[in-house]
């Protein structure tokens, strides 16, 4: 595993560290946001351009005219959405996981609240998405239409992010693997992985655990790849989102059931917030087919 990938030596020493770290999973996640903003401005100027969303109202650059608003295509929010993304995604991130481990919190809160690992996905996602809706519908832009337009790049940049989380070996594994369940054409790396000089320092048994981030990584890629290809179908404004918002709970309620997470008491059964989650996700994406599977 590669936890660290760059150390920069600073001339002098600065805020106690006289190096700079560049950590793979934050690494990841830039590389997933950018990805996801580079393929959101392609698609909202495509829409533009066919007439399916207006122009929207920005400051104007200096030199650019004398007038102090410009009209043009949505996709000149991408930067400020992606810094509300980024922003909002790690903040929820870090609650959700200190509400998912609140004993650990009340042992050190401080540490929990500043430690470099520790996120969850569905925090992150629910934030981000409070602060996109408010800042879009503040730009009066179609919400059905660009939630149709950012979530199947939401579906690719979660993939990225995950192989951060298995570069890092930030403890996002799965259950120890049955090395006897293992079918004769899967590698041993697929199978199970033992996390060599994972951030956490955790000793791994033997014979590995489930490198559940690849498995979702290779999950999210294909699904993107199918929404990506249904950004033409005939149905309303939403669809794609509720499609979207289906795959994500089914995907996660998939690999919650390999992977290893905390488990809570729910009417007598062991689930994990993800889980529950997950499940809700599910009935809100088939509720929005419903109302959306119709011609435009």
């Amino acid at each position: 595993m590669y936890p660290r990938l760059l150390e920069i030596p600073l001339p002098v020493e600065f805020l106690g560290t006289d190096s700079i770290t560049i950590y793979s999973f934050g690494a990841m996640m830039a590389i997933g946001f950018l990805t996801a903003a580079w393929l959101v401005r392609r698609e909202l100027d495509r829409l533009y351009q066919k007439g399916e969303l207006e122009a929207v109202q920005i400051p104007a650059k200096k030199g650019q005219r004398k007038k102090k608003m410009v009209r043009t295509s949505p996709a000149a929010l991408v930067g400020s959405i992606t810094v509300i993304a980024v922003i909002g995604g790690i903040i929820g991130a870090k609650i959700f996981h200190i509400l998912e481990n609140w004993g650990d919190f009340v042992v050190d809160p401080q540490g929990m609240i500043f430690s470099q690992g520790g996120l969850t996905f569905y925090g992150g996602l629910i934030f981000a998405a409070v602060g996109i809706i408010w800042y879009i519908r503040k730009h009066g832009v179609r919400l059905p239409l660009f939630v149709d337009a950012i979530l199947p790049t939401v579906m690719l940049a979660y993939g990225i992010g995950r192989m951060g989380c298995h570069l890092a070996g930030d403890g996002d594994w799965g259950i120890p693997a049955n090395p006897d369940l293992q079918p004769g054409f899967v590698p041993d790396w697929l199978w199970g992985e033992t996390y060599p000089n994972n951030i956490l320092g955790e000793t791994l048994p033997e014979s590995g655990v489930y490198p559940t981030s690849i498995y979702e990584f290779v999950m999210a890629a294909i699904l993107f790849g199918v929404l990506w290809s249904l950004r033409n179908h005939p149905f309303k404004a939403g669809w794609l989102a509720s499609l979207s918002i289906l795959f994500f709970g089914v995907e996660r309620l998939l690999i919650e059931q390999i992977r290893v997470n905390n488990v809570f008491d729910v009417l007598g059964m062991e689930v994990t917030q993800a889980e529950v989650i997950s499940v809700i996700m599910i009935l809100v994406g088939i509720a929005g087919l419903a109302f959306t599977t119709r011609k435009k």
